[in-house]
């Protein structure tokens, strides 16, 4: 049975850092809006902020074609977004019944720690009350979910 790593955190919590220290995860399937954004942004000569609110639907198109070429294949696959809330959680458990799924959880780094994270990123710049409403809306990962296990790293 192919697996889903589910990876849950606020931006600047470290998920996508955590991908690129994982050597077991190398070959697998990785699927985010924000490598698709990044792509482009790139290919116009302009930062990930500029292109990101036209941008962004194209974007969520690619990761969800991605997707379901990984499961028509049956790829594991690491599913790198902040997840934050059950509701988005069960998006992709709706999308991925036969997999099995498990958490991976990014503690939210202490404020101080979370701004210097968020500014080391050039021109990709999220808005103090998006972070803010991502962190109050946080909704703990359980295993009634439907997850098989919940790592926190």
């Amino acid at each position: 049975m192919p697996k889903l790593y589910m990876l849950i955190g606020v931006p600047g919590s470290g998920k996508t850092t955590w991908i690129k220290d994982q050597i077991w995860a190398l070959g697998l399937t990785v699927v985010s809006t924000d490598i698709w954004v990044e792509i482009y942004a790139k290919e116009q000569g302009k930062t990930y902020s500029e292109v990101f609110n036209n941008y962004m639907p194209t974007a969520i198109d690619l990761m969800f074609e991605q997707v379901v070429f990984a499961r028509e294949h049956g790829h594991t696959i690491i599913w790198d977004q902040t997840s934050t809330t059950v509701k988005s959680r069960a998006r992709k458990f709706y999308m991925l019944p036969d997999y099995e799924h498990i958490a991976v959880v990014f503690r939210t780094p202490e404020h101080k720690e979370l701004m210097r994270r968020l500014m080391s990123r050039p021109g990709k710049e999220i808005p103090d009350h998006v972070v803010a409403s991502m962190i109050a809306s946080w909704e703990e990962p359980t295993k009634e979910e439907g997850f098989k296990e919940i790592w926190f790293v």
